[in-house]
């Protein structure tokens, strides 16, 4: 795998449902029936994954309450399962456009972001340079046990998650706690399909199958507001709707 990585996806889009676990477990059977499973999946299915990340926002909560350019641009360390490296991630959203970078550094390595100063030798310089600038910190831990199933479809490549198990941690520093931490959606999965241009039809099939309806669910946010950090937490996490299948 390259060290770096740039992604551009035109029209790059996604729906988030949150479902009781029970329907959860129907929506999983389906998707094993009917999509592929993730390449990098393991398991019985070859379709699970545990990730666990950290992000970092302003001391005023700028990214949890999307102000200005922070609303359009996530930071986050990404680790998978007991990996001994890491994925430094931005994702910019624009109208009708995600561009996603990443960088693979090593796990003892993340420190670094700590430093008043960038190192120009180092591979995640681009990524501590703009946390610097933008001055954000890490502040929490997620993590989830996911579920990863995938369709190449008339409109494209399409993906769909199911993440359960979603846990939360304040953090302080670059560095993963090992702390289990506090339980977030209590008995509910997120359900996320993603795809490029319009929602492939084995997506609205499964919809319709299922009667859902799309909701808010950041999981930053929701581990946040679990938390109770004070001017963080929102009056509500959970509400309004992204976009219709």
């Amino acid at each position: 795998m390259s060290p770096h990585a740039r992604e551009t996806r035109p029209f790059a889009s996604e729906i988030k449902f949150v479902v009781p676990a029970t329907l959860g477990g129907k929506i999983r059977d389906w998707a094993r029936v009917n999509l592929e499973p993730d390449p990098y999946g393991g398991g019985q299915f070859n379709d699970q994954y545990h990730t666990a990340s950290l992000y970092f926002d302003t001391s005023a909560g700028d990214v949890y309450h999307r102000r200005g350019s922070f609303g359009r641009s996530k930071y986050r360390v990404r680790r998978y399962g007991q990996a001994d490296f890491v994925f430094l991630e931005r994702k910019l959203r624009k109208p009708g456009i995600l561009v996603k970078r990443r960088t693979i550094v090593s796990l003892d390595s993340i420190d670094r972001l700590s430093e008043p100063l960038t190192d120009p030798e180092w591979p995640g310089e681009w990524f501590h340079r703009r946390l610097l600038l933008r001055q954000i910190k890490p502040v929490a831990e997620l993590s989830y046990n996911r579920i990863a199933r995938f369709a190449r479809t008339a409109e494209g490549p399409a993906r769909l998650t199911l993440d359960q198990d979603l846990r939360a941690v304040s953090v302080s520093a670059p560095q993963f706690s090992g702390v289990e931490g506090q339980p977030v959606l209590i008995g509910q999965m997120i359900l996320e399909l993603k795809y490029l241009h319009h929602p492939p039809a084995i997506f609205k099939r499964l919809v319709e199958e299922f009667a859902l309806e799309p909701q808010r669910a950041s999981k930053y946010r929701l581990g946040m507001a679990m938390m109770g950090h004070g001017a963080f937490v929102m009056a509500s996490t959970l509400a309004g709707n992204e976009s219709h299948v």
